[in-house]
């Protein structure tokens, strides 16, 4: 252990407060409703709020200690990476230990991140908050039985958690993010990946724990040979596996929960030398606009009827009124508001939340240029490179009411949680897909015949359909064209799909405006891809990005 983690065992040690050593789901949910830290719903499911600065991640105040010893691995060019000095550090440190220190009684929580037990860190959690505590145990694994068998069993991670206490500006000037008023920020996410130790503190929102692990596990397993994946993951009834990448609005969630295939988990997963394995034991779902009639899985996995002391399913900022009933679409405290639950509340899941090597992989974009093709066949250099691009798209909003597509790249899908340098993970992903020979398909969601406005969102149904053939095989044996501007293989065919809507430019009624939104969506890769990934990837994968001879349209 490093000498951080030490001086945190020896404060739950000599605390002279009581301290809650891993209570149980039970104790758990009752303090949270005793100390007032939420209520109970009819369902019995709990309810909570959160103050305005904690309704969602903040991303500006999510800091990485730089360290020289490791600054090498990071990519500081990064606009997510954050760095601050190890005495900042320190002095954080110091302050979230004194102030847990103060707290008449204390969670300890001991859990793994990461279902393969060749690889589970183990974690403990340390907090005041009971509510944080139920958080956690709806999240995080159990230790397993043979935990020694993971190659991180001696190296474990602290994370200190002392959410509702606020940092003192003053102190900090300088030293973490400047607010528009000019004042310090009061609340930090932080990282030391050398020391082992995480902190939130000033910040109430769930999510920034469970995104600080996302993250730690994206640092550490690149360097032991796993690939961390932000993506869903589920079984066929044959044991074909398959994932889905792909970033908010894309349909990640509804296309991955489909019948006859079991759910190996929603969002977070490594890829080893043994295949996929869920990091997480539950769900993190938004509630807003959920409609229980299309997603009723989630619906009933929250709020179905149960004793609230063996319920736990939590709601964070969910408009509920004082009769009790709520608003999915009343978004007065966010739009964000959110529910954590355990896997085992969903009908189809596989218990063990691991499989083997996916067959095929699935990378979800909602074009609102309406150029790309609803389904192409990507090589392994090009999988690559969409992988790193993280490519959507979604609507701006504006006062004149014009609607224009706004690009948006996430890289690797998850761009705020994948801290190393692209190669880091890119190299993976290619050496994967080739071991295992698995099929990688990019799945436009979004417009065809036309860009927003003009053109219509493709069908779900069609898009089901032609998911359907990527997994069954259907389209190995098909025919592929390469398309003209993106270079990606369109099939000529596929089951239960016309064959026109397949080819872009086929759907549009002015060939001229198609090629205008394509070689404009091209020059928007170009740019990113040379402002944060050349020179950083290899050429065969450099050489994907949409050729310099695409010129973007004069205004």
């Amino acid at each position: 252990m490093s000498a951080e983690q030490r001086r945190i065992e020896r404060m739950i040690q000599d605390r002279s407060g009581k301290v809650f050593q891993d209570p149980s789901r039970t104790l758990l949910i009752e303090n949270s409703v005793r100390h007032w830290n939420a209520i109970r719903l009819e369902s019995g499911t709990l309810v909570t709020w959160s103050p305005q600065d904690s309704t969602g991640r903040s991303p500006k105040d999510t800091v990485i200690v730089r360290r020289p010893e490791s600054e090498h691995t990071v990519d500081w060019d990064a606009p997510n990476s954050i760095a601050i000095t190890p005495d900042t550090f320190d002095m954080l440190f110091e302050d979230t230990l004194y102030a847990l220190g103060l707290k008449d009684r204390l969670y300890v929580l001991n859990r793994t991140i990461g279902a393969d037990p060749g690889y589970a860190l183990p974690v403990t959690a340390i907090m005041h908050n009971a509510l944080a505590g139920l958080f956690i145990d709806n999240m995080f694994r159990p230790v397993p039985q043979d935990v020694d068998r993971s190659r991180f069993s001696d190296k474990p991670f602290h994370l200190l958690i002392s959410q509702f206490d606020k940092l003192d500006p003053a102190r900090y000037e300088g030293r973490l993010r400047t607010l528009a008023d000019g004042s310090t920020s009061r609340m930090v996410v932080v990282m030391d990946f050398d020391r082992r130790v995480g902190i939130v503190f000033g910040s109430s929102y769930m999510g920034a724990i469970k995104k600080l692990m996302f993250t730690v596990m994206n640092y550490y397993l690149p360097n032991e040979g796993i690939l961390p994946l932000h993506c869903s993951a589920n079984e066929g009834a044959d044991g074909d596996m398959a994932v889905f990448l792909g970033l908010s609005g894309t349909g990640k969630t509804t296309l991955s929960t489909a019948p006859g295939r079991a759910l190996i988990g929603d969002d977070e997963h490594g890829w080893s030398d043994r295949g996929i394995a869920n990091f997480e034991n539950g769900c993190y779902a938004k509630l807003y606009n959920l409609d229980p009639q299309k997603e009723p899985e989630v619906y009933r996995a929250v709020f179905h009827p149960d004793h609230y002391l063996s319920h736990g399913a939590l709601v964070e900022n969910l408009m509920v009124y004082p009769n009790g009933t709520f608003d999915f679409d009343d978004d007065r405290f966010t739009q964000n508001s959110r529910a954590s639950y355990p896997l085992a509340y969903l009908s189809n899941v596989k218990p063990s939340s691991v499989g083997g090597h996916p067959q095929t992989v699935i990378f979800l974009t909602a074009d609102a240029y309406g150029v790309l093709p609803p389904i192409s066949r990507l090589s392994t250099a090009q999988a690559m490179f969409w992988f790193m691009m993280g490519y959507t798209s979604k609507l701006a909003g504006t006062e004149t009411g014009v609607m224009e597509p706004q690009t948006v790249f996430s890289r690797f899908f998850g761009a705020p949680f994948m801290p190393r340098n692209p190669k880091d993970y890119t190299d993976l992903l290619g050496e994967r897909l080739e071991r295992h020979e698995t099929r990688v398909f990019l799945v436009n969601t979004g417009w065809s015949g036309g860009a927003y406005g003009e053109g219509r969102r493709i069908d779900i149904n069609v898009t089901r359909a032609m998911v359907q053939a990527a997994l069954s095989g259907a389209l190995d044996a098909v025919g592929h064209e390469a398309d003209p501007v993106f270079g990606v293989g369109v099939p000529i065919s596929c089951p239960g799909v016309s064959a026109e809507i397949l080819t872009p430019v086929n759907t549009w009624a002015s060939r001229e405006a198609y090629e205008h939104n394509a070689a404009k969506l091209a020059a928007e890769f170009r740019a990113h891809f040379d402002r944060e990934f050349r020179g950083k990837v290899p050429e065969t994968v450099a050489r994907e990005c949409p050729s310099a001879a695409v010129k973007a349209p004069t205004a």
